[in-house]
């Protein structure tokens, strides 16, 4: 089968899970969370995120900057036992080369304002170099249905490319109201963006019977509504002109040639007959439409507000506790569209296209409680465990959060050995448990359980500038879903693995 590249938005309905994080949320937001994936209750500067109620315990006042970026690549594979593809496996390749976090701000002796910018959603894109099953599936249909023509092929011209990224501006506020009790409230705007360009073209099929290589899809359901068209008017003619009555019952012939258009014409009259004819000639020229060259061009934008309560607990120097509050962020994507792919049509014939123009649809990023715990049981280890909670079964995704069986959530565990005063190596692990069900997983957006391991390190080069270096691997759970399609029972399976490369560098101007 003859394709060009299909490339995929990772967020076509809600975000594909690149990284840590739930459904929508990415979580992964610091070179540092990569070597140590346990942080809600860091007291580091990606605290700004994580904890920001723990910036105001910083061991000095002053100015600070963080900047961070990972290079992530994802390899994902779909495969489908449905028997009328070309092809059962279908493999894509995700990556996201710049996936920055950065954060600033300002301490006083209880006061501390922060500022961070990260990729809260999306943030890669996907190549499939043979496409996806969801798109194979309705080309498949040509071969049962002009079977008895002899066609057993079909080939497409297929290009396809998306972007998502979510970006967040979060301004935090954080008080010291204790040497063991800090709070902080804030805020982070989403900017939404998703974009989406390419065609369908060249759907043609072959017809092995008398060897006449490849036809145009469009052409021969083109030749079936002129057909019908024929047929109709001719009939209405012989009605007209008296030769044959409307009510009288349709002959052999026009119920034989009715039968071959897909339409059970047995004891039509003439004019239903007339009706039958002028019926095929709009459903072939609706398919000859479909089965077109079309190109798509379209846009969807949208903004939302999440409003953020941060608490730490400092018992002691060897004992560190937070918990992060986020609100659900109510989000609206509206589509602007220059050029759309038509999918079908209404029973009054009106086009329905991929991307209309004006519509919008719900994707609200869901609420989130996070709970850490960071333990020195000597002076050179640290500990840090977190718990994160999604609460994605109240959000609204148009009805798609119906699908969860329950809101996912995520264990982590790091450990972090100071090996001098400059130099420390760390490590975890990261348990997530999404809340979907077979239902809810599709080719395009899939989400599963998964196990992530992270290792690095970090070297002060002085008091004013830290590096941070750390990789992840991750591994996924196969997931798999049982369809049926033309009453043809089949599974697909869903898997895939991730990798982060992450490198960091912490400045702090103390006074």
């Amino acid at each position: 089968m003859k394709k060009t590249l299909l490339l995929l938005s990772v967020f076509i309905l809600t975000s594909a899970v690149l990284y840590g994080g739930g459904i929508v949320t990415n979580t992964n937001q610091s070179a540092s969370w990569v070597r140590m994936p346990a942080r809600t209750a860091t007291l580091d500067l990606d605290a700004t995120y994580y904890n920001p109620a723990g910036l105001s315990l910083l061991p000095s006042n002053g100015i600070f900057i963080s900047l961070n970026n990972q290079v992530i690549g994802q390899k994902r594979t779909i495969t489908s036992t449905y028997n009328l593809l070309n092809e059962s496996e279908y493999t894509g390749e995700v990556s996201a080369p710049i996936f920055p976090s950065i954060y600033a701000g300002y301490k006083t002796e209880k006061f501390a304002v922060s500022f961070g910018f990260m990729p809260l959603g999306g943030g890669g894109g996907a190549t499939y170099d043979n496409g996806v099953p969801s798109f194979e599936y309705p080309l498949t249909d040509l071969v049962p249905a002009l079977a008895l023509l002899g066609v057993n092929d079909y080939r497409a011209d297929i290009f396809f490319e998306g972007t998502s990224v979510f970006y967040g501006y979060q301004l935090n506020f954080s008080y010291k109201i204790s040497d063991m009790l800090s709070v902080a409230l804030g805020g982070r705007y989403i900017m939404a963006k998703e974009t989406y360009a390419g065609h369908l073209k060249d759907i043609e099929v072959y017809n092995y019977l008398n060897n006449s290589d490849w036809t145009r899809a469009d052409v021969i359901m083109t030749g079936f509504a002129t057909s019908a068209a024929t047929g109709g008017s001719n009939l209405q003619a012989a009605i007209d002109g008296g030769i044959l009555q409307a009510g009288d019952p349709a002959s052999l012939t026009v119920v034989g040639n009715l039968m071959q258009l897909g339409i059970d014409a047995t004891g039509f009259t003439n004019a239903q007959a007339v009706a039958g004819f002028q019926t095929a000639a709009a459903t072939y020229t609706a398919r000859a439409t479909v089965l077109g060259d079309q190109e798509a061009d379209a846009v969807k934008k949208g903004s939302g507000i999440t409003p953020i309560i941060s608490v730490d607990f400092h018992p002691s120097d060897m004992l560190n506790i937070a918990v992060r509050y986020e609100h659900n962020t109510k989000l609206v994507l509206k589509n602007e569209t220059e050029k759309d792919i038509i999918v079908g049509f209404t029973p009054t014939g009106t086009p329905v296209t991929q991307f209309p123009d004006g519509a919008e649809a719900n994707l609200d990023i869901p609420g989130t409680i996070s709970l850490g715990v960071a333990v020195k049981p000597i002076n050179k280890l640290l500990v840090s465990a977190d718990m994160y909670y999604y609460l994605e079964k109240s959000a609204d995704w148009e009805g798609r959060q119906d699908s969860l069986d329950a809101n996912g959530f995520e264990l982590a565990l790091g450990l972090q050995y100071n090996l001098t005063e400059k130099l420390a190596v760390s490590g975890g692990f990261l348990y997530t448990k999404p809340g979907t069900t077979p239902a809810y997983n599709n080719d395009l957006s899939f989400n599963v359980q998964s196990s992530m391991f992270g290792l690095g390190g970090s070297y002060k080069l002085n008091d004013m500038i830290e590096i941070n270096l750390g990789g992840a691997y991750t591994i996924y759970k196969d997931g798999e879903k049982d369809l049926t399609r033309n009453t043809l029972n089949f599974t697909e399976t869903y898997d895939k693995s991730t990798w982060i490369v992450s490198a960091g560098v912490n400045l702090f101007f103390g006074k």
